[in-house]
């Protein structure tokens, strides 16, 4: 006889990554964990090159192609490494002559992305937020961008700074975001951009496979020498299935697509994370302790930075301690910028937001 396992009531997760994941969707997955579809096998059992493998990863990247709008000249590759190895990959892939490539610089991913591209050509800082310590963006009305540039870099959302692009450059050259930490949250114009790159682990699921989507005439620019792996044609060519791939997390992928498209989309999760994030604004603008370092025009709805207006770090550290009390965890800021950080990622929940919400109220009366 089997029972159905009770848990305790669930965290307030407010983790930058490995981030919270949908209740719904991992109660489906924990349905369908031992036993998928009829094969008396775990999708984590079914080989790779099997045909109810190959019907997951159709599944999830037709339901990522419904989402964002995905034009059919685009291939979706799903890969490992994270977006880390997306920094090194997409200079070999995509630098094709001696110009240097253009890079909008707003915080510490931005950099460890000129660090790799820096390896293989030159690198143009066209603008940068580091003057005012990344915590606004900058200004890019006045910035030209080189039509020769292999391609334009930026981070649309930055994850650590709590700073996020509402609109993106226009650009002649390709333009390679980092979505990392905002994909799936909003509708965006895919055809804007040559490469899109993003971990798993934030928005889109869990942990261990990395979404790319490069366009079609991208894919003839790598060199030959560069390692079969690390070009992205190999696993154009090959449907994702060059090697054995993080079958696991493609089939979570599609799980937490099929739950967005029940919502509505990606219009609906918009106002929903919007509406959330402005809740936790709020809070954070009317309290007497805190604020948000942030330019009100650039602040993310993923990620809500804020800090003692005293810079008394003994406030954080009880605030912390409270919060870790009353069931939210991962407030803590990155250890590169210090303060705290609430991350309100798709899957975050009303509850979780009302508990902080009236924890940062409650602490203007302490």
């Amino acid at each position: 006889m089997t029972t159905t396992p009770s848990f305790p009531t669930r965290t307030h997760n407010f983790n930058a990554g490995p981030a919270v994941l949908p209740l719904s969707v991992l109660q489906k997955a924990q349905s369908e964990l031992c036993h998928f579809n009829d094969t008396g096998m775990s999708v984590m059992e079914l080989s790779h090159r099997s045909k109810p493998f190959e019907a997951v990863l159709a599944r999830a990247e037709a339901q990522l192609r419904t989402l964002m709008g995905i034009p059919s000249h685009y291939h979706v590759l799903f890969l490992q490494g994270g977006a880390s190895l997306q920094f090194s990959m997409v200079p070999m892939n995509l630098v094709h002559n001696t110009q240097p490539v253009d890079l909008i610089h707003t915080g510490v991913w931005s950099k460890k992305a000129m660090t790799e591209i820096k390896r293989v050509t030159d690198v143009r800082v066209v603008a940068s937020g580091e003057s005012q310590q990344f915590t606004a963006l900058p200004d890019l009305s006045g910035v030209g961008f080189n039509p020769d540039a292999p391609f334009v870099h930026i981070t649309s959302n930055n994850t650590i700074y709590g700073t996020q692009w509402s609109q993106f450059p226009v650009t002649s050259a390709p333009l390679v975001a980092d979505m990392s930490s905002d994909i799936l949250s909003r509708p965006i114009d895919v055809s804007q951009f040559g490469l899109i790159y993003a971990g798993a682990q934030k928005n889109i699921g869990p942990s261990g496979v990395t979404v790319v989507i490069i366009r079609d005439d991208l894919l003839t620019r790598c060199p030959h020498n560069v390692p079969t792996m690390l070009q992205y044609r190999t696993h154009a060519e090959n449907q994702s299935l060059y090697n054995t791939p993080p079958t696991f997390a493609i089939y979570m992928i599609g799980l937490v697509c099929e739950w967005l498209l029940s919502l509505g989309g990606l219009p609906a999760i918009e106002g929903i994370t919007t509406a959330r994030a402005q809740r936790v604004y709020d809070a954070i603008d009317n309290s007497p302790v805190f604020l948000c370092p942030n330019d009100a025009s650039a602040r993310s709805s993923m990620n809500v930075v804020f800090r003692s207006k005293t810079g008394d770090d003994s406030v954080e550290s009880a605030f912390l301690a409270e919060a870790n009390r009353r069931g939210m965890v991962g407030l803590k800021g990155h250890r590169s910028a210090g303060g705290l950080r609430a991350s309100l990622y798709n899957a975050q929940t009303d509850d979780a937001v009302s508990a902080l919400v009236q924890l940062i109220e409650e602490w203007g009366t302490h």
